[in-house]
């Protein structure tokens, strides 16, 4: 349908929760009226359901091409559209080949045709490697870049070492892209850790000094820059040391263009809670105590953390060791795509947050970053038609059946979550309707210097 309009009496505008009835044409919000507004056109009305900008998931990763068999684009999108998420961006590592050069971001472009329920950005790669060639790789169209200061468990993605990070930085600045870190940095002095089937022997393998030595680093990195005239964006990805917080209000104060992100795993389980030998909860960084969560949670609510991603980081479950409780040999990362706004707003409306604060967390702020705000996270004339229809007092359990993404297993299976989405809207186009996919995949790529044109 071309013309249509939705209308609730809760509708997210303007950083408000209001009644309202959002007319839609061409793909596009046409116009924003009176909830009891007449119009020439079909009214769908969702009474008390509260229709949301559509979320955008900047931090996924999917794996294709080369790990398919982890996750692919047409669950890792499916599972995104059943979570109310209408934009997500991909990481540029885990696939084969890594997304670090012009001609293997070029195979992952022909790897997603037909295959997006909904619209794709991508994140580049920075390795030592490639820094001569990253002029290129953005004006391919990526949307910024990642590296690791840490061994990414991937080969083709080295780490990189200061003098890369330098050589990085003014290209990223005259591009005016983020510079997506992943700040863990290996101090020493944890060698002799035996990690066990315990829980708490992985976490004190992976200490808080190593994120916060990490942000250390960065911060005088990008003051470096600054004074040389290239003031390049930092952005500290999945942060869950609180110890860290600090170091980033700092550096904003200090007019350093610092951004930090956390996630459903830090915000909602606390170290003291996961049971040993459950290789399910592991990621990098780990989980920690519920002081820090709450620490995180105080952040967020400050602005101190600037947005909510979910840090998808899917594999097979023989690579989890689930069955031998292995934590030490586990492979890292949290799988919980289509759930983050449940987790979220189950902890979230306890504390006092709206649903308008949840949109800002996890669909302004992350659009604004990826650079996307021209086109997504808001209901506002003039921008995509993407919204998310929620139940915000429905309570269920999530159970591995209802899983969307490759492999029905996740962490928070058994966990009774409050907020359910009920319909999923990608450019006015229904793509999810309760525990159902409507039509064909209707997503597009979005590309840097490309965003206005989706056809």
């Amino acid at each position: 349908m071309n013309h249509f309009a939705l209308k609730s009496k809760n509708v997210v505008v303007d950083n408000q929760v209001k009644p309202a009835c959002i007319e839609v044409k061409n793909q596009l919000i046409h116009a924003i009226h009176p909830y009891d507004q007449e119009l020439d056109c079909d009214i769908q009305d969702y009474g008390e359901l509260a229709i949301l900008p559509g979320l955008v998931d900047s931090h996924v990763h999917i794996n294709e091409p080369g790990r398919t068999e982890w996750e692919g684009f047409n669950t890792a999108t499916q599972a995104a559209a059943a979570g109310g998420i209408t934009a997500l961006v991909d990481m540029p590592l885990n696939c084969i080949p890594v997304t670090t050069t012009t001609a293997a971001f070029q195979e992952k472009l022909d790897s997603v045709h037909d295959k997006l329920w909904v619209d794709c950005g991508f994140w580049g790669g920075v390795i030592p490697q490639n820094i001569e060639d990253l002029d290129d790789l953005l004006n391919a169209g990526v949307l910024g870049v990642k590296s690791f200061l840490i061994d990414s468990g991937i080969e083709e993605f080295p780490q990189v070492e200061p003098k890369d990070i330098r050589a990085a930085m003014p290209i990223l600045a005259k591009h005016d892209v983020p510079y997506l870190i992943h700040a863990e940095l290996d101090c020493g002095g944890f060698d002799d850790v035996v990690i066990t089937k315990e829980y708490n022997s992985f976490l004190a393998s992976r200490p808080k000094k190593w994120e916060n030595d990490a942000i250390t680093l960065m911060v005088d990195m990008a003051r470096e820059s600054k004074e040389n005239g290239a003031n390049c964006k930092v952005h500290i990805v999945h942060l869950s040391s609180d110890e860290g917080l600090d170091i980033i209000s700092q550096a904003k104060k200090e007019g350093l263009r610092f951004t930090a992100e956390t996630c459903p795993h830090y915000l909602t389980i606390a170290s003291e809670n996961i049971p040993d030998g459950k290789t399910l909860f592991k990621c990098c960084p780990p989980i920690r105590e519920n002081k820090n969560r709450e620490h995180l949670w105080r952040a967020v609510e400050d602005g101190r953390l600037d947005f909510i991603v979910s840090d998808h980081s899917p594999c097979t479950p023989e690579l989890k060791h689930i069955d031998t409780g292995d934590i030490e040999k586990a492979w890292g990362g949290i799988s919980a795509l289509q759930f983050g706004i449940s987790l979220i707003w189950t902890e979230a409306k306890e504390r006092g947050f709206t649903l308008a604060d949840i949109a800002r967390l996890m669909s302004a702020e992350t659009a604004k970053f990826a650079g996307l705000d021209g086109i997504k996270g808001a209901i506002k004339v003039g921008l995509h038609a993407d919204f998310l229809v929620l139940d915000p007092n429905k309570e269920f359990t999530i159970t591995n059946e209802m899983i969307k993404h490759r492999h029905n297993i996740t962490p928070y299976a058994g966990r009774r979550v409050v907020g359910q989405v009920e319909k999923t809207f990608v450019r006015g186009e229904l793509v999810y309707q309760q525990d159902e996919f409507m039509n064909a995949p209707v997503g597009k790529p979005l590309l840097k210097g490309r965003l206005k044109d989706l056809d």
